[in-house]
């Protein structure tokens, strides 16, 4: 082709625009990228050049484009007011002034030259629509086919692009080839320069969450709420249910006639068995539901270190852990709390050595007689603190202890005990030299201070250097929490800096 006439133009823009879907304005604009980059070889690369096409007839017209200024330093650019006003009288300064030149001979290397950014353009006009399009369906879930293999990793057709479902991603034991079908969650959608980037997912809690959607329309229509989801993605899941109706089963509607619905859900995540519970806002009924299929005998729970001790008959023991631990790994993981699993007769074992412990405890150190201990334990005072801190009132509201000299007495020896304690722990830390600003910054027990100078720190530099599982090793969680660790060690390394 020697050279684009009018006809031509408006003949490439329509087919174009019918064969990539792409506006013929659009197009357009590129055709007039392309006589622009034309008319600057001819006329100059130092100008600006603007083309223009009439989109009904195709007429190319070429603009040489300066702006009006009160001083012309650039002649390429800028023009005079005083000139301005002889080619448009309204002219003001500012404004631009087009200036019609002659039309050019689009011959055959500028025709290529168009082709190509019209090509190109298509491209980045392709890319755009395809990012616009996927870009809010990140959440959702995408149905495509195998395109091709790279590495474990599978690039899926999912329409007008391709998405990436990374080998990290894949419910383990899956084999895919090319041509098969694949579903798969939206985790991201980014915008990159060779077009938009696909993630998807196969093995995220959320995958599980829409597969519930699309399967159960009570969920769909919030009729259903998903509480809360655990998976070990192609094995096994657990999935908290609640409806605000009472009228409605939640799980009953989960699981479907004859499993019927939580079986299609099974089978679409290569056979992964899924536990549909009842959500409960009572902490030790949701937590007994979690352990489900187990029967759990009662419930007790360590706020302070945010774990559960679940007790089940001796027959339940395996269930209730499941294989290779993963009915209580799920179960901890939906509620949020560490779960214990131990059979009735670990507990009542358990239960008597730490009774026969506190009772030992109580007849040395607050000098009563072992029925006085064993009392003071079967009423839950498990340590000397409680009983030298007591209400004197609830202690002498136990049955047998209503001579309120020897509740004074008691708390009397319990509160030396500490007293003498508590000035062995500043002897202590005395003689290992133990700084006062790290006396100050620590708001902990005696003891645990002196634990922490005899591992080393001594000083707030020492603190500093202090790793967060070491510091856990030397303190449990029910004194510190992990988080008040964290800030104890960061405020450390703060005023180690300032120091130096």
């Amino acid at each position: 082709m020697d050279n684009i006439g009018k006809a031509e133009i408006l003949q490439i823009v329509d087919a174009v625009s019918r064969e990539r879907g792409v506006s013929k304005a659009k197009l357009i604009e590129a055709m007039e990228q392309a006589v622009q980059i034309a008319g600057r070889k001819k006329y100059g690369l130092e100008q600006n050049i603007s083309a223009q096409i009439d989109q009904n007839t195709g007429k190319i017209s070429l603009f040489r484009v300066r702006t009006i200024v009160d001083k012309v330093e650039n002649t390429f650019q800028e023009i005079s007011l005083e000139d301005a006003l002889l080619i448009r009288p309204e002219a003001q300064k500012g404004e631009e002034i087009f200036e019609p030149l002659p039309p050019i001979d689009l011959g055959r290397v500028a025709a290529q030259t168009a082709k190509q950014v019209i090509v190109q353009r298509v491209g980045e006009i392709e890319r755009e629509s395809q990012y616009e399009d996927y870009k809010d369906r990140k959440g959702d879930i995408l149905n495509g086919t195998v395109k091709r293999i790279e590495f474990g990793n599978i690039i899926v057709d999912v329409g007008r692009a391709e998405a990436l479902l990374k080998k990290t991603q894949q419910i383990r034991g899956e084999m895919f080839k090319v041509g098969d079908r694949v579903k798969a969650y939206v985790q991201d959608v980014k915008r990159e320069p060779k077009g938009p980037q696909i993630f998807l997912s196969r093995t995220d809690d959320e995958f599980l969450r829409k597969l519930f959607e699309m399967e159960v329309p009570e969920v769909y229509d919030n009729i259903i709420e998903i509480k809360s989801i655990a998976r070990e993605p192609g094995s096994k899941a657990k999935i908290a249910v609640f409806a605000t109706d009472i009228s409605v089963d939640p799980v009953g509607s989960c699981v479907g006639v004859r499993g019927s619905r939580v079986r299609a859900i099974t089978n679409e995540l290569a056979g992964e068995k899924i536990d549909v519970i009842n959500w409960d806002k009572n902490v030790a009924q949701f937590v007994i539901n979690a352990m489900t299929p187990a029967t759990i005998s009662k419930i007790v729970f360590d706020e302070d270190k945010g774990r559960v001790e679940a007790i089940v008959p001796d027959d339940q023991l395996s269930l209730a852990i499941g294989r290779r631990g993963q009915n209580v790994r799920l179960a901890s993981k939906m509620t949020g709390w560490s779960i214990d699993v131990m059979t009735e007769e670990q507990e009542s074992k358990r239960r008597g050595e730490e009774f026969a412990n506190t009772t030992e405890l109580f007849v040395s150190k607050l000098g009563v007689d072992e029925v006085t201990a064993q009392l003071l334990s079967a009423e839950g005072y498990t340590s000397l603190e409680q009983i030298a801190y007591a209400d004197s009132a609830a202690l002498t509201s136990i049955e047998g202890f209503s001579n309120k000299e020897l509740v004074e007495e008691m708390q009397s020896r319990a509160i030396t005990y500490f007293e003498e304690k508590n000035e062995e722990i500043i002897e202590g830390l005395e003689k290992l030299g133990v700084e006062q600003e790290l006396l100050d910054s620590l708001d902990l027990p005696p003891e645990y201070i002196l634990k922490l100078a005899e591992f080393g720190v001594k000083t707030i530099e020492d603190l500093g250097e202090v790793t967060a599982s070491e510091f856990r090793q030397i303190v449990p969680a029910n004194i510190v929490s992990s988080e008040e660790i964290e800030a104890l060690i960061s405020f450390a390394k703060k005023q180690s800096e300032a120091h130096e």
